[in-house]
């Protein structure tokens, strides 16, 4: 004899969930470009990025000469003092994750960390975009207050110099970043993104064994071209790739792999 069991009354069948999206890439970064904002230490950075480069425009209009005050002359010096702070911005996107003990929740939401990073530099890289046309800008302003106050206030440009900004700001902030992934400690990244180049190019000029290489892989020698007028030669391009394989893109390579591999706690 066979007895079947009915199904109790009022059972619920259980719930299907739907599967949980994961946020799409253009999602994170736009996270990331809040969380520059956001953070007293990027926000402050921003803010002293714009200054400065409206003071070198101002000064510029104060104390150049009037035949010098054009369009270029106004844009290539703000470059230079933005291009110094825009690589801190960088190593604090990456190691505040860090520093401020977020990790944890970052990589909880999105397991997958190789997307967190992308985004990460994603959102820095549109950081060095936004400088170089707050450069634009204030070079703009300063051209027309120049023609209007006297000085040549001409608009002659020459437009490989954009590229050459544009090359200079996100490279120089991507390496940065890539100190940041690779040293995973704010302190150590900045004083490492500065002292060792710097220590490398002072090792160039007093050894003489190393005044060749120097000329490969000194970045303050390999990128100069960049604030020039003059055409980058393809000389000059060789030496600029060969500079940012050592200093951009094997740390960047290096500290992707240890940030992938290291514990969160």
């Amino acid at each position: 004899m066979t007895t079947t069991t009915a199904p109790a009354a009022g059972a619920v069948a259980p719930r299907q969930h739907s599967s949980v999206r994961r946020p799409s890439l253009l999602r994170l970064s736009a996270v990331e470009v809040r969380k520059l904002v956001d953070t007293r230490a990027g926000r402050w950075l921003l803010i002293t990025i714009g200054l400065v480069t409206a003071l070198i425009v101002t000064l510029q209009l104060i104390y150049s000469k009037e035949a010098d005050q054009t369009f270029p002359n106004f844009f290539v010096p703000s470059l230079l003092p933005v291009s110094v702070l825009l690589p801190v911005l960088g190593i604090l996107s990456i190691t505040s994750e860090w520093s401020q003990r977020t990790a944890l929740t970052t990589y909880a939401l999105v397991p997958r960390r190789e997307r967190v990073v992308v985004a990460k530099l994603i959102a820095v890289m549109l950081t060095a975009l936004a400088s170089v046309l707050a450069s634009l800008v204030f070079a703009a302003v300063g051209t027309l207050v120049a023609s209007a106050t006297g000085g040549a206030g001409t608009w002659t440009f020459d437009w490989s110099l954009l590229l050459n900004a544009v090359i200079l700001q996100v490279t120089g902030v991507l390496t940065g970043a890539a100190f940041g992934l690779l040293l995973l400690n704010p302190p150590l990244a900045i004083v490492g993104y500065f002292l060792l180049p710097t220590l490398w190019g002072v090792l160039g000029e007093m050894v003489k064994p190393l005044r060749g290489p120097s000329e490969w892989l000194d970045t303050s020698k390999t990128m100069e071209p960049l604030f020039s007028s003059d055409a980058v030669t393809g000389g000059q391009w060789g030496r600029i790739v060969v500079s940012l394989l050592v200093w951009m893109v094997l740390p960047l390579a290096a500290g992707l792999f240890r940030t992938l591999r290291r514990e969160v706690s």
